[in-house]
Protein backbone atom coordinates (compact mmCIF):
# COMPACT_ATOMS: atom_id res chain seq x y z
CA UNK A 1 0.00 0.00 0.00
CA UNK A 2 2.93 1.96 -0.30
CA UNK A 3 5.23 3.44 -2.71
CA UNK A 4 9.13 3.58 -1.95
CA UNK A 5 11.56 3.73 -4.13
CA UNK A 6 13.98 6.30 -2.38
CA UNK A 7 16.37 5.35 0.37
CA UNK A 8 16.04 8.73 1.75
CA UNK A 9 11.94 8.41 2.74
CA UNK A 10 13.15 8.68 6.30
CA UNK A 11 14.74 12.49 5.66
CA UNK A 12 10.73 12.94 4.21
CA UNK A 13 8.92 14.52 6.93
CA UNK A 14 5.44 13.40 7.33
CA UNK A 15 3.46 16.82 7.53
CA UNK A 16 1.49 19.36 4.96
CA UNK A 17 2.62 22.77 5.19
CA UNK A 18 0.62 25.16 3.05
CA UNK A 19 2.63 28.25 4.26
CA UNK A 20 3.25 28.92 0.53
CA UNK A 21 0.10 27.98 -1.05
CA UNK A 22 -1.90 30.37 -3.04
CA UNK A 23 -4.85 28.96 -1.14
CA UNK A 24 -6.43 28.50 2.46
CA UNK A 25 -7.24 24.82 3.52
CA UNK A 26 -10.72 25.47 3.27
CA UNK A 27 -10.64 26.65 0.04
CA UNK A 28 -8.37 23.21 -0.94
CA UNK A 29 -11.05 21.03 0.74
CA UNK A 30 -14.17 23.18 -1.41
CA UNK A 31 -12.00 22.50 -4.03
CA UNK A 32 -11.94 18.70 -3.81
CA UNK A 33 -15.36 18.33 -2.64
CA UNK A 34 -16.43 19.95 -5.88
CA UNK A 35 -13.73 17.64 -8.11
CA UNK A 36 -15.26 14.55 -6.02
CA UNK A 37 -19.05 15.80 -6.64
CA UNK A 38 -18.89 16.80 -9.93
CA UNK A 39 -16.52 13.96 -11.78
CA UNK A 40 -15.23 11.06 -9.41
CA UNK A 41 -16.52 7.89 -10.37
CA UNK A 42 -15.03 5.01 -8.11
CA UNK A 43 -11.79 4.67 -5.80
CA UNK A 44 -10.09 1.25 -4.97
CA UNK A 45 -6.64 0.35 -3.98
CA UNK A 46 -3.72 -0.63 -5.88
CA UNK A 47 -0.77 -2.00 -4.91
CA UNK A 48 0.90 0.93 -4.90
CA UNK A 49 -1.37 3.03 -2.85
CA UNK A 50 -5.23 4.51 -3.92
CA UNK A 51 -6.39 5.47 -7.26
CA UNK A 52 -9.45 7.85 -7.97
CA UNK A 53 -11.24 7.42 -11.09
CA UNK A 54 -13.25 10.13 -12.43
CA UNK A 55 -14.97 11.39 -15.80
CA UNK A 56 -12.95 12.71 -18.56
CA UNK A 57 -14.75 16.39 -18.68
CA UNK A 58 -12.86 18.96 -20.80
CA UNK A 59 -10.63 20.52 -18.55
CA UNK A 60 -10.65 17.85 -15.79
CA UNK A 61 -7.39 16.29 -16.53
CA UNK A 62 -6.05 19.54 -16.06
CA UNK A 63 -7.64 20.28 -13.52
CA UNK A 64 -6.64 17.01 -11.25
CA UNK A 65 -2.93 17.34 -12.67
CA UNK A 66 -2.94 21.08 -11.21
CA UNK A 67 -4.44 19.98 -7.53
CA UNK A 68 -1.81 16.95 -7.87
CA UNK A 69 0.85 19.42 -7.98
CA UNK A 70 -0.26 21.51 -5.23
CA UNK A 71 -0.98 19.04 -3.14
CA UNK A 72 2.60 17.31 -3.39
CA UNK A 73 3.73 20.94 -2.68
CA UNK A 74 2.35 21.19 0.37
CA UNK A 75 2.75 16.98 1.40
CA UNK A 76 5.99 15.53 0.16
CA UNK A 77 5.44 12.55 1.72
CA UNK A 78 3.05 11.65 -1.18
CA UNK A 79 3.48 10.74 -4.56
CA UNK A 80 1.13 11.30 -7.43
CA UNK A 81 0.55 9.88 -11.15
CA UNK A 82 -2.54 11.46 -12.93
CA UNK A 83 -3.39 9.51 -15.88
CA UNK A 84 -5.58 9.72 -19.13
CA UNK A 85 -7.15 6.37 -19.81
CA UNK A 86 -9.85 6.94 -22.47
CA UNK A 87 -13.23 8.43 -20.84
CA UNK A 88 -11.29 8.52 -17.27
CA UNK A 89 -9.07 10.54 -15.35
CA UNK A 90 -7.23 8.71 -12.76
CA UNK A 91 -5.50 10.29 -9.87
CA UNK A 92 -3.18 7.59 -8.38
CA UNK A 93 -1.38 8.34 -4.99
CA UNK A 94 1.14 6.66 -2.69
CA UNK A 95 3.25 7.23 0.17
CA UNK A 96 6.82 6.94 1.53
CA UNK A 97 7.61 3.80 3.47
CA UNK A 98 5.95 5.19 6.59
CA UNK A 99 2.93 4.05 9.11
CA UNK A 100 1.67 7.54 9.67
CA UNK A 101 2.16 8.51 5.98
CA UNK A 102 -0.15 5.44 5.07
CA UNK A 103 -2.77 6.63 7.75
CA UNK A 104 -2.50 9.50 6.35
CA UNK A 105 -3.16 7.92 2.51
CA UNK A 106 -6.08 6.41 4.34
CA UNK A 107 -7.23 9.34 5.24
CA UNK A 108 -6.82 10.45 1.68
CA UNK A 109 -8.80 7.53 0.31
CA UNK A 110 -11.92 8.21 2.79
CA UNK A 111 -12.22 12.04 1.57
CA UNK A 112 -14.68 12.30 -0.59
CA UNK A 113 -16.80 10.42 2.34
CA UNK A 114 -15.08 12.63 5.28
CA UNK A 115 -15.53 16.37 3.56
CA UNK A 116 -17.84 18.08 5.65
CA UNK A 117 -20.73 20.53 3.84
CA UNK A 118 -19.16 23.38 5.12
CA UNK A 119 -15.43 23.88 6.57
CA UNK A 120 -14.12 26.98 8.48
CA UNK A 121 -11.90 28.96 6.96
CA UNK A 122 -8.50 29.39 9.23
CA UNK A 123 -4.66 31.13 8.63
CA UNK A 124 -2.51 29.02 6.14
CA UNK A 125 -0.08 27.15 7.53
CA UNK A 126 1.31 23.72 8.66
CA UNK A 127 -2.36 21.29 8.29
CA UNK A 128 -2.31 18.80 10.75
CA UNK A 129 -4.60 16.13 8.77
CA UNK A 130 -7.36 13.87 10.69
CA UNK A 131 -6.04 10.26 11.12
CA UNK A 132 -8.81 8.31 12.75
Amino acid sequence: MSHSDDSNDSKVPVVCDLTGATDTLAERMAEFRALFTQSLLRRSHTSEGIRFCFRADPGLEDWVRDLAAREKACCAFFTFTVTASGEEVWWDAGVIDDEMARQVLAEFYRLPDTLPDTLPDGPPGTVSLPVR
